[in-house]
């Protein structure tokens, strides 16, 4: 998949801005605080119906603007579409082909993209919460109901939090009942939320060895592991991860009264990872924490259109700047001619590769955008 043209309006430091673009990669050139990452960050939007550098959606207006548009057309191998996505005060609508999606949920999925960014180097050694949003992300992408079951999950968690910081405060147990029904909601989220990590990070995993291998040059071995809340067998189903989230939170049921809050469940998980047995998070060099990072993103390009049969759209915000030559020639080299990419950098000098000197070039000032070649 691809996309053929892109739209804002009221978007950031883009007051009016048309673009078209070419099934190939896409040079965004220009200095810092210019717009470059802006144009990344909408197309990220766009398909994702959230932004990856701020949970605050008013960030994403032009100052003094009631609202922002981003705009799509967004080109499959069997089919093209229109995608449009109104942020405002009051929320977001998204509409595909003009028609409006009732739950951002039913919106998600439809335009597939894969991010990589510096801060995507600290996806191995940075907190859980970081990995964490990764997985979601990821599997919300490529799964409707992944994305609907974890919403749903937060809200009740929030429920439960805060049910039990009133038990907390006011030292009392009246509520034990409606803890119980929580509880019990929580539990039937938190394991298809579980069971459907694990079962992805085994075909991320699948994906992102022969990677890692090719890049350290067969001198290493990944592996990735889901680091689950509960303790489960190794071919866990449905009803045996309900099971043990049953005997979890029935053995820490008076602590959480106690500390007036929820100990354990999905959004407290993590991924680990280890290279030639060791753990890379711990012990792993820089080179080998970056190769671990990009094996990853490169996967995911692979396990996406395995699961739906497109490969999604590559955005490489200022990243090639970070890795070295070797790394930036495995990773131009895996996308040539394979993904639309967009790519953002204050200049190419110094970067000899084909794919970047057949690449469509656009120079980014001051909120305009103009094609160069």
């Amino acid at each position: 998949m691809h996309i053929e043209e892109l739209y804002l309006r009221n978007y950031r430091n883009y007051k009016d801005q048309s673009l078209s673009f070419e099934n190939k990669v896409n040079v965004f050139l220009g200095e810092n605080a210019q717009g470059k990452t802006n144009v990344m960050e909408s197309i990220y939007v766009l398909a994702m119906a959230r932004s990856y550098r701020t949970s605050k959606d008013k960030e994403l207006i032009t100052w003094d603007e009631e609202y922002a548009k981003i705009e799509g057309s967004i080109k499959k191998k069997n089919s093209s579409f229109d995608l449009s996505l109104v942020i405002s005060q009051k929320g977001k609508k998204a509409k595909i082909s003009r028609i409006e999606q009732r739950r951002l949920t039913d919106y998600v999925g439809h335009f597939n993209v894969v991010m990589f960014a510096p801060e995507d180097l600290n996806l191995v050694k940075g907190s859980p919460q970081v990995r964490r949003r990764f997985i979601d992300m990821e599997i919300g992408q490529v799964n409707a109901v992944y994305l609907n079951d974890l919403s749903v999950y937060q809200k009740i968690l929030s429920q439960r939090n805060s049910l039990l910081r009133d038990m907390y405060r006011n030292k009392s147990t009246e509520n034990m009942t409606m803890l119980e029904i929580l509880t019990e909601q929580l539990i039937d989220k938190a394991a298809r939320i579980t069971l459907k990590r694990m079962k992805y990070m085994e075909k991320l995993q699948g994906w992102a060895e022969p990677i890692h291998r090719g890049i350290s040059r067969g001198l290493e071995s990944l592996k990735i592991h889901y680091k689950p809340a509960v303790e489960v067998c190794d071919e866990p189903d449905l009803s045996k991860m309900i099971e043990a989230f049953h005997s979890k939170f029935g053995k820490i049921k008076e602590k959480e009264i106690e500390r007036g809050t929820s100990l354990f469940g999905p959004h407290r998980d993590d991924l680990l990872f280890s290279v030639n047995g060791k753990d890379v998070q711990t012990f792993g060099s820089q080179g080998q924490q970056r190769t671990t990072a990009l094996s990853l993103k490169l996967a995911e390009i692979d396990l996406i259109h395995s699961e739906v049969g497109e490969y999604p759209v590559l955005l490489l915000d200022d990243v090639l700047s970070e890795l070295d030559d070797f790394r930036q020639s495995h990773l131009l080299n895996t996308i040539q001619g394979k993904v639309q990419t967009f790519v953002t950098t204050t200049s190419v000098e110094g970067i000899h590769h084909e794919t970047l000197e057949k690449a469509a070039t656009y120079q980014v000032h001051s909120g305009s955008i103009e094609r160069l070649k």
